[in-house]
């Protein structure tokens, strides 16, 4: 067994989760093989025609993950892991949220349109295509960058994934971060989409932010800005009650961020290589199978 491969245990909890083989067609090489092959790829970031030859042929390790990222198979398998993991801390559920910005690989640059024809050229032409944000690719300090807005639970287990261009904020994320929150019951019953609390640090603090967890009965965890601070005493009493915030709470907040350094050690997921967003998703719902096979609900 390779160092990156599944072990019995892991594979015994994946194996139910898989898609049966097509009815139509040639049948599927096996499950176990490839799906290593695409660990190892995930974890190493090595190209798909470099991997060892003990996983089988590159083009059908590949084929496989790009299906599974553009049909959501791979989305799929994190529901059925995720099931259940917020019973441990039932009407007490806390998630935090935060981002982290990924460089991108000249190899990820170049996608080309559904139509084939790839209309950017000349400098212009490649101004407009990042400022676009096309396929989640933006010009930030550091060069063309992808941001990754996540979503994690205490136990530092991804529950939560949205990608953006590089130089996006990170406020006008949360809301449609917490939207994509969706945990499936073990038994019967429908999924959960509302945490109890959830955390971030102060760049997500915004009316609108407050006024979406409020309505939807999630206590805030957030800090508010300081010229925050100072225009609601500029405006007297008209300013209002300044929000509510648990600082003894806010110390759980780091788990988030030990979440993204668990991503960030798959080397595909630290540095996009992937042309596509919607393949480089998959390699982050790759990542993110392997955290919760190793951090299984319990």
């Amino acid at each position: 067994m390779k160092r990156h491969d599944l072990t019995d245990e892991e594979w015994a909890r994946l194996e139910p989760l898989l898609p049966v083989n097509a009815v139509q067609g040639a049948r599927w090489n096996d499950h176990r093989t490839v799906i290593n092959g695409i660990f190892f790829r995930t974890r190493t970031s090595c190209p798909w025609r470099d991997r060892p030859p003990c996983y089988g042929k590159w083009k059908t390790v590949y084929n496989r993950h790009r299906r599974w990222s553009l049909d959501g198979t791979w989305e799929r398998i994190l529901d059925g892991l995720r099931a259940g993991c917020d019973e441990a801390e039932g009407e007490d559920w806390t998630v935090s949220a935060d981002s982290t910005v990924v460089r991108a690989h000249q190899h990820a640059a170049g996608a080309r349109h559904s139509g084939g024809r790839h209309p950017f050229k000349g400098a212009d032409k490649d101004h407009e295509r990042v400022t676009s944000g096309r396929e989640a690719l933006g010009r930030s300090r550091g060069g063309l960058s992808t941001k990754i807005h996540l979503v994690a639970d205490r136990r530092c287990r991804p529950i939560a994934r949205t990608t953006s261009p590089g130089q996006h904020a990170d406020c006008p994320k949360f809301i449609p971060l917490l939207e994509s929150i969706r945990i499936l019951r073990r038994g019967v019953g429908r999924p959960r989409k509302r945490p109890a609390r959830a955390m971030a640090d102060k760049a997500y603090s915004s009316r609108a932010n407050r006024r979406y967890l409020r309505r939807r009965g999630i206590k805030a965890v957030i800090p508010v800005k300081k010229d925050q601070q100072a225009n609601r005493k500029n405006q007297g009493s008209k300013g209002g009650r300044p929000p509510i915030f648990d600082r003894e709470a806010y110390r759980e907040r780091n788990t988030v961020e030990r979440c993204v350094n668990k991503l960030r050690q798959h080397r595909a997921v630290a540095i996009r290589y992937d042309k596509r967003e919607r393949i480089y998703q998959g390699a982050i719902d790759v990542a993110s199978i392997r955290i919760w096979l190793r951090h299984p609900v319990t």
